[in-house]
């Protein structure tokens, strides 16, 4: 029976789906370290992890049998994804499923910093009553800076608007904007203007310190700035100066450049204690909902790379889906993107009279991918040739 191991408390619907499907699944509640990792992927050929286990490529050259590897969240930036296509090894992720979770967040923490409710509360359990409205605004009518319009950042713009905020974005792709929301052409542009800015940015690292002091000094006396992206974005000492200035009114951070591996392990972070300040562990996208929908959309797309071969919406190989029939067999061959490959596959069939039921090719930079589906008769030197291919990556048998 193939052997699954899923890290950091995946949500145990990822293990049901796998289990169902045949596979025997092993669990741990945390993410390892490097050496850690490499010793559990013994024999294991699909890894299931979240965002604080790391796969470099030094793990991953060490598990030839991986056939795939999910990321039970949206960013992918902690898997070597070029080693892993190397490798044979097709990564899926999640970027859909959390998204509304992470908006929700958003829009809960604009209204208490924007309301002051971090204070209000704190004064309250010191036994203080201070029913003062200085300092608390409405979000109506306030201006949202939204940094990355993607996914969440878009349909956070949506929100945003049905409240009566005014929204400005800045991506540096060309996205649509939608209702009246309005593009900013740089960066400067919209902190000019923001009420409140918040960054949705991926794991790129081109984006490591982005926002800085010279990012911070740009936004309007008294504005918010939110991070749900990611820790390296923001420069946290920066951050805590511009707080303690009184530049800037309120600040929510759910990400940081370090983070515990593991439930109850202590944190620690300069921004403690700061007042206004909302720190959350990592939670954006952690709702029961999010989560469930995370495990069983990341299962099984996994799951179905295995049986199909199916590469829909995997971040690494190329795309293709080829309608199967369960009365052939099916070859996926992951190949160097050369010119010829393709000749050459099918003159290993046609020497053996296999016949070609069906067959679909994709290329993706360098790698090439062909699903070729053939009748129940063939020898088994077919595959052995397949796979001695000087362009072969990996050759799959899968029906």
């Amino acid at each position: 029976m193939p052997t699954a191991l899923l890290l950091e408390n995946v949500h145990p619907v990822a293990e049901q789906v796998l289990a169902t499907a045949g596979w025997q699944v092993r669990t741990v509640p945390r993410a390892l370290d490097e050496v850690e990792l490499a010793a559990a992927l013994d024999g294991v050929e699909l890894l299931g992890i979240r965002s604080k286990t790391q796969v470099p490529a030094t793990v991953i050259e060490k598990a030839p049998q991986l056939v795939a590897l999910g990321a039970f969240c949206i960013g992918t930036n902690q898997i070597d994804l070029r080693a892993a296509a190397a490798n044979g090894t097709a990564v899926f992720n999640a970027p859909f499923s959390n998204t509304r979770s992470v908006v929700e967040m958003a829009i809960a923490e604009i209204i208490a910093l924007t309301r002051r409710l971090t204070q209000k509360d704190r004064a309250l359990h010191d036994g203080i009553w201070d029913k003062s409205a200085n300092g608390a605004h409405e979000v109506r009518g306030r201006t949202l800076g939204i940094v990355g319009y993607g996914n969440i950042g878009s349909q956070l713009s949506v929100v945003a608007e049905a409240l009566g905020m005014r929204v400005l974005f800045y991506d540096t792709a060309d996205k649509l904007a939608l209702g009246n929301a309005r593009r900013c052409a740089t960066l400067d542009e919209l902190l000019a203007e923001a009420d409140v800015v918040t960054l949705h940015v991926d794991g790129r690292p081109g984006n490591a310190g982005m926002f800085g002091d010279a990012q911070l000094r740009r936004m309007r006396p008294g504005s918010i700035l939110i991070n749900l992206s990611r820790g390296f974005v923001v420069d946290h000492e920066a951050l805590r100066e511009h707080v303690l200035s009184g530049h800037l009114s309120g600040v929510a951070v759910d990400v940081f450049p370090t983070e515990p591996k593991a439930q109850g392990e202590p944190f620690d972070s300069i921004l403690r204690g700061l007042p206004n300040v909302i720190l959350t562990p990592h939670i954006g996208g952690s709702t029961e909902e999010a989560q469930e929908h995370i495990g069983m959309f990341v299962a099984s797309k996994l799951r179905d790379y295995c049986a199909t071969g199916t590469t829909t919406l995997s971040v690494n190989l190329p795309t293709l889906d080829l309608p199967h029939r369960p009365e052939n067999h099916r070859l996926a061959h992951l190949h160097h993107n050369i010119p010829g490959v393709l000749a050459r596959v099918n003159g290993v069939l046609a020497d053996h009279g296999v016949n070609v039921e069906g067959q679909l090719l994709a290329t993706r930079g360098d790698l090439g991918y062909v699903l070729t589906d053939v009748d129940l008769a063939y020898a088994p030197d077919v595959v052995a040739e397949l796979a001695a291919l000087e362009e072969t990556v990996r050759l799959r048998v899968l029906s």
